[in-house]
C-alpha cells in the first residue's frame, strides 16, 4: 500500500515517495513532505537547471547549487503551485527535436 503526504508543492494529501531521494536531513523532509508527483517536477527542474547551465554532477559546485535549488524548490516559502494546478495534467520529458 502506498503511502500518502500532504505535499508541501502541490498542497494535497498524494502518494509519497517510497525512500528518501537523496541522503541526510533534507532527503528525509523531501521523503516526509513531497509526493511522487512533485518530485517528477523537481526532477524535470533539475535537468532543465543543469542543461541551461551546463552543469557536471562530478562538481561539488555543482551538486551543492541543485541541492539549494531543490531545498528551495520545495521548502521557501512561495514554493507552493497555483491553486487551479492539476497534478494530473503534467507531462515530463524533454521537448520533441526539431527536424
Amino acid at each position: 500500500m502506498a503511502r500518502t503526504v500532504h505535499c508541501v508543492k502541490l498542497d494535497r494529501d498524494l502518494p509519497g515517495l517510497e525512500t528518501p531521494p537523496i541522503g541526510g536531513p533534507l532527503g528525509q523532509r523531501i521523503f516526509e513532505n513531497v509526493s511522487q508527483q512533485a518530485w517528477g517536477l523537481w526532477e524535470s527542474q533539475a535537468t532543465l537547471l543543469m542543461n541551461h547551465y551546463g552543469l557536471s554532477m562530478g562538481d561539488p559546485d555543482a551538486r551543492k547549487f541543485i541541492v539549494e535549488q531543490m531545498e528551495e524548490f520545495f521548502f521557501s516559502p512561495d514554493a507552493k503551485m497555483p491553486a487551479d494546478f492539476e497534478p494530473g495534467n503534467v507531462k515530463g520529458g524533454a521537448a520533441p527535436a526539431k527536424k
